[in-house]
């Protein structure tokens, strides 16, 4: 079983301190995940930006591009455990969650952890399992935690999901995922195919499994733990933080999703911007951190309105984000207005 860390007392880190040069130990980790991905890099920085902001990652791709070793990269880079689960329409919660049976030798009920007791978990092809065993993931996602016969075991710390679904059009035998499900997911992102060139170096030998040997830990554990709860730090000026809640209003009114979006899918996009500025190397949030994210973190919230089509959904948010007028970027800072 995965050791559980105990309680941290120290109080939470500046995130400038999290290592050398412009977004420290954050930005090592999406170069160190690059190394193995060959093509487009983005889809990499947004999943590193919600492993920073305490979230997890929806893939929605074809199978073969490589969303499986970019899980095995970042779970070798933060230095912690992988485990993986494939979603089958016969798979069962204790598939994931672990069970409980009894050892006849020591005469006592023995806790048998399943996949999810790892700091990185890969659920591959989400969408094949059903809604039961969808919903089992609730309780993990959102608390850190599950609850097998009434007992709550804790999950280890960093915990982070990084799942895949099939587009829903393309492929019999889905179950498009639960409204609750989708919004514990912090944002859901498209690997794609890579261009020309990059699928010439891939061919070449470049990246892919062969390169996972080579990806070291950039911090322990405790480090991405510290980096994680001192996130607060990155400085949100009220001008952008009401250009945030600008965006999140005009998606939920112009959407006509039956579950408009919640406080939740508001707090998730400002985190994971904050994530994106201390990337770039920067103390404070600006509106281009917001737009940057705003689709990734939204469109899969309001799928409902568009009939499960998520690409739909991601050209619906990128319109309605592009509707809101931009404030100017706010240069002072809490710290920069007391000098």
């Amino acid at each position: 079983m995965t050791t559980q860390p105990g309680p941290s007392t120290p109080p939470p880190p500046s995130v400038a301190d999290s290592g050398p040069g412009p977004g420290g130990a954050g930005a090592a980790l999406v170069d160190r995940a690059s190394s193995v991905i060959i093509g487009d890099q983005a889809p990499i920085g947004l999943a590193v930006a919600a492993f920073l902001a305490g979230g997890h990652v929806l893939f929605e791709d074809i199978p073969g591009v490589g969303k499986t070793v970019l899980a095995k990269a970042l779970a070798r880079a933060i230095g912690g455990s992988f485990g993986r689960v494939q979603g089958t329409p016969d798979l069962l919660p204790s598939d994931l969650t672990g069970v409980t049976v009894f050892d006849d030798d020591r005469r006592e009920w023995t806790f048998h952890p399943g996949p999810l007791f790892n700091n990185v978990v890969l659920v591959d092809e989400l969408n094949r399992a059903t809604p039961r065993t969808q919903s089992s993931l609730l309780e993990a996602m959102a608390e850190r935690q599950v609850t097998v016969d009434g007992t709550t075991h804790a999950l280890p710390d960093p915990f982070f999901v990084v799942a895949t679904q099939n587009p829903q059009g393309g492929d019999l035998g889905t179950f498009p995922l639960v409204s609750g499900q989708r919004d514990r997911f912090a944002l859901s992102v498209s690997m794609g195919l890579p261009g020309r060139a990059a699928e010439l170096r891939v061919l070449s030998g470049e990246g892919g499994e062969r390169a996972l040997d080579a990806v070291t830990a950039v911090a322990d554990l405790a480090t991405w733990r510290e980096l994680r709860r001192g996130l607060d730090a990155v400085y949100l000026h009220p001008v952008v933080a009401a250009y945030a809640l600008d965006v999140i209003d005009v998606v939920r009114r112009r959407a006509g999703a039956q579950q408009p979006l919640s406080t939740r899918a508001a707090l998730m996009m400002v985190r994971v911007a904050r994530a994106v500025a201390h990337l770039a190397g920067r103390d404070h949030v600006t509106p281009d951190d917001v737009q940057a994210v705003a689709v990734a973190t939204l469109a899969h919230r309001i799928v409902d309105a568009t009939n499960d089509d998520l690409p739909l959904a991601r050209s619906w948010v990128h319109d309605f984000v592009a509707s809101v007028p931009v404030p100017p970027t706010p240069q002072a800072t809490p710290q920069a207005s007391a000098m």
